[in-house]
């Protein structure tokens, strides 16, 4: 991209870069000038202060080797380290899966039903980066959140997101679903468990290819998961209480049936911004 002298400025790289992501890349600017701020470990505003900038020829090189690994298809998300959720900036690495917009769906209902004037508690299955459990800790603050998820290098990933967000109502656990809990109720679960098929060909695709598989795959039918929630959840809800999970779009017959046959109640499916079946929410009566 640069020329023998790496006579180019951040401006010139910038447009250079952009072009070149456009093809794999919703957002090609941005990502370039995240790139970018990557090699001089500088915010994206001392970019447009200082376009014309002249890039030595290490800096060059930097900037290019990053370009090439984000075209090759690695996570922009993995590259800076950073994901935004719910308007925080979360840590994240390969480690754990990388929070979706979707997810935002299942806290926005999850929060309908936590007063936030009770002292309530809440289990997020599955936590991964910490995401939801945190998201719902700050929306919360009388809340107790407990997150758990089986992987615990995921886990450590959480506890530094919760460490720099500063929230203190929320705690992170090792386990297998609800193997750390036992004896614990909770007026709310959640959850956000793997639920793609582990032959779906999205697995080969973008993003998912460089998060961990541990995370995505539920199986022959991507309801593994889903099916080893609903079968114990109702022993950890209290009276009226809630379960919300999220889960494929095609999976919400599947699911409801799962629910029926646990007994639970007001059974709804709440669509994503995309208009896919995304979240189910029903309720524990006994």
């Amino acid at each position: 991209m640069a020329d023998e002298d790496f006579n180019h400025s951040i401006k010139q790289y910038l447009d250079d870069g952009t072009a070149i992501l456009r093809g794999v890349s919703e957002s090609p600017r941005l990502e370039a000038e995240l790139l970018m701020g990557l090699v001089f470990r500088k915010p994206r505003s001392f970019l447009l202060t200082w376009p014309e900038r002249l890039l030595s020829e290490a800096e060059a090189q930097h900037y290019e080797t990053l370009l090439r690994r984000r075209f090759s298809g690695e996570p922009i998300a993995y590259m800076t380290g950073l994901r935004e959720f719910w308007s925080m900036p979360l840590k994240v690495t390969p480690e754990v899966l990388i929070p979706r917009p979707e997810t935002e769906l299942l806290v926005e209902k999850a929060l309908l039903r936590l007063p936030s004037d009770e002292e309530v508690r809440v289990l997020d299955l599955g936590a991964g980066s910490g995401a939801a459990s945190l998201a719902i800790a700050r929306e919360r603050p009388r809340a107790t959140v407990v997150g758990i998820d089986i992987s615990e290098a995921a886990l450590n990933v959480a506890r530094l997101n919760a460490k720099l967000q500063k929230l203190d109502n929320v705690e992170f656990r090792e386990s297998d679903w609800f193997d750390a809990v036992r004896g614990e109720k909770f007026h709310v679960v959640i959850g956000n468990p793997p639920y793609v098929a582990e032959d779906d060909p999205h697995l080969a695709r973008g993003d998912a290819r460089f998060e961990p598989r541990l995370a995505l795959d539920a199986g022959p039918a991507g309801m593994d998961c889903l099916r080893a929630i609903v079968d114990r959840a109702h022993n950890y809800i209290v009276r009226q209480g809630w379960l919300l999970l999220e889960h494929g779009g095609s999976q919400h017959l599947p699911l409801r049936r799962l629910l029926e046959a646990q007994h639970y109640h007001d059974i709804t499916v709440h669509k994503d911004l995309a208009g896919h079946d995304r979240v189910t929410e029903c309720r524990f009566v006994e």
